[in-house]
């Protein structure tokens, strides 16, 4: 029978306290992440301190072995059954079998019968911080033999800047997830899920510091619900918050990925758009309107009607060319909806 036929597939038992385990690795976040110079430094460094030719950074998932660095030969990932790295993380911090092809463990497996002929494996377990081994640094070589004490004691060394790398990874991974909620609590209105009023004015400063730099179109829609104090007072201030839940999602859906929509206070909304004109801002206020008049809310099992009265303002690079005359002139026209009739969009000034 040929060497391939005779690979063996190694039964692993996963006890209860693998769940334990296999927490822990998922919490590193770090399977299936891109190749990186920090673990081929110390997959190459444990080849020349060990003085063999392979050495693996592996992680031990459920059902694979996932290789996050190797030296000497290129592999992605193995069978559970079928690495050696299944059974380090069994038990002792290390492991070492002198010749794979006289353990009854390892004798048939697939890097021991296949290219490159496997006969020695040495390995510590990367251990987590709450005690679990995640996977282990191996050494490996054709030869049979075994590493010295000094070279055990230094491929313990290794293993454990890998766990400090892959921890000190993983802390930048959480604190960069921590920033970024942090940025979107800073920047994002709670009740809506629109820009707060903070985060609004500050993109507007931008964009009509770039609209003025390259005299590029730019305009505001200032949106306000009618009669919302009503809704307020008859339904209640619950069914007020899901009004404006509601619209802020339908605002969401409904503006382009450049444009920005925010809660300028109350029940006072604005869609800043960016390289769009007072033509081209009328149209959008108007399928708005639209829109929020065909929205239906419910107060209970009751169906609620809310319209909206909309202002549009539109740089005109002469008197209108900053933040401020812009949100005035699109403040004057919700004035002219709101005292006009309501429900109705008012464009630029009289």
């Amino acid at each position: 029978m040929l060497a391939e036929e005779k690979v063996h597939t190694l039964i692993t038992a996963h006890s209860p306290a693998d769940n334990f385990r296999l927490a822990a690795l998922h919490r590193y976040h770090i399977l299936d992440t891109p190749a990186c110079e920090d673990f081929s430094f110390l997959t190459e460094l444990a080849t020349k301190v060990c003085a063999v030719p392979y050495a693996f950074i592996s992680l031990v998932d459920a059902e694979r072995v996932w290789i996050k660095s190797c030296a000497g030969m290129h592999m992605g990932e193995l069978p559970r059954g079928e690495s050696y790295c299944s059974l380090a993380v069994l038990g002792d911090a290390a492991t070492e079998i002198p010749d794979l092809r006289l353990d009854p463990r390892t004798a048939t497996m697939r890097l021991t019968v296949s290219a490159p002929f496997m006969r020695m494996y040495s390995s510590v377990a990367l251990t987590s911080s709450d005690g679990f081994a995640i996977g282990t640094l191996c050494v490996l070589d054709t030869k049979p033999g075994g590493l010295n004490a000094d070279q055990r004691a230094m491929l313990a060394k290794l293993a454990r800047q890998v766990m400090a790398l892959i921890e000190l990874r993983a802390n930048e991974k959480t604190l960069e997830a921590t920033v970024r909620e942090l940025e979107l609590l800073a920047t994002t209105d709670d009740l809506t899920g629109l820009h707060n009023r903070r985060s609004l004015l500050h993109r507007l400063k931008f964009e009509t510091a770039r609209a003025k730099r390259f005299r590029a179109p730019l305009s505001a829609v200032m949106i306000d619900l009618d009669h919302f104090k009503k809704v307020n007072d008859e339904h209640g201030h619950a069914v007020g918050d899901q009004v404006l839940t509601t619209l802020g999602r339908l605002l969401r859906d409904n503006v382009r990925v450049i444009d920005i929509p925010g809660r300028y206070g109350g029940e006072e909304l604005c869609v800043i758009l960016p390289n769009t004109p007072l033509d081209g801002a009328c149209k959008f206020a108007e399928a708005l309107r639209a829109k929020i008049e065909a929205q239906l809310h419910y107060a209970g099992a009751r169906p609620l009607h809310v319209t909206a009265s909309l202002g549009v303002g539109s740089f005109d690079h002469m008197e209108i060319d900053d933040a401020e005359s812009l949100l005035r002139q699109a403040d004057t026209a919700l004035y002219r909806a709101k005292h006009g009739g309501r429900n109705r969009v008012e464009c630029g000034t009289t």
